[in-house]
């Protein structure tokens, strides 16, 4: 016959099994919510920045156009001091126009680089998500089955006629 198994301690087997339960449970929302910021950050800045500073720049254009209107009537008037108010108020809308324009264009670089530089993580916190449902689930399973079968050893009656408890110090612990 072989030697009897050396268990020490089924409940730490139990404790792994329900913190693992835990951190399982723990896990995948937070692997969720980073799918969905990642999903989040792109549609923000396909919608709703791009949005905003296309709207910003035509509007920005509308105050550069009035203010060239404005310069191209005090010209027409010969105001010196107005002109040179002018100048200056075509010079800030100009500048205006152009920050929204570089606006633009970085979100259009942004769109493009976006997929790319999220793809490759977004791959890797798919692949944890897979990791986590069904290998640890698989593991929570042997974990069950490890369990059981320790809970039928222990219950077996001995050999010979034994009261079917274990000899003191191989399955301590034990309820």
């Amino acid at each position: 016959m072989a030697s009897a198994a050396q268990i020490t301690s089924v409940e730490a087997i139990e404790s792994f099994r329900s913190r693992l339960i835990v951190y399982l449970g723990q896990m995948r929302p937070l692997l969720e919510e980073i799918s969905h910021e990642a999903v989040q950050a792109r549609l923000w800045l396909e919608g709703e920045q791009q949005r905003f500073w296309q709207d910003q720049f035509r509007r920005r254009y509308r105050k550069l156009e009035e203010a060239r209107q404005e310069l191209f009537s005090a010209r027409l008037s010969n105001f010196q001091e107005a002109s040179a108010l002018h100048h200056m108020a075509v010079t800030r809308a100009h500048r205006a126009v152009a920050e929204a324009e570089e606006k633009l264009a970085a979100i259009k670089k942004w769109t493009l680089e976006i997929e790319d530089r999220t793809a490759p993580l977004t791959r890797q916190v798919d692949a944890l998500q897979s990791f986590l449902s069904i290998d640890m689930g698989g593991a929570v399973a042997y974990l069950d089955q490890v369990l059981s079968a320790l809970a039928a050893y222990r219950d077996v009656a001995r050999p010979g006629g034994g009261s079917g408890n274990p000899p003191p110090g191989k399955m301590e612990n034990q309820p």
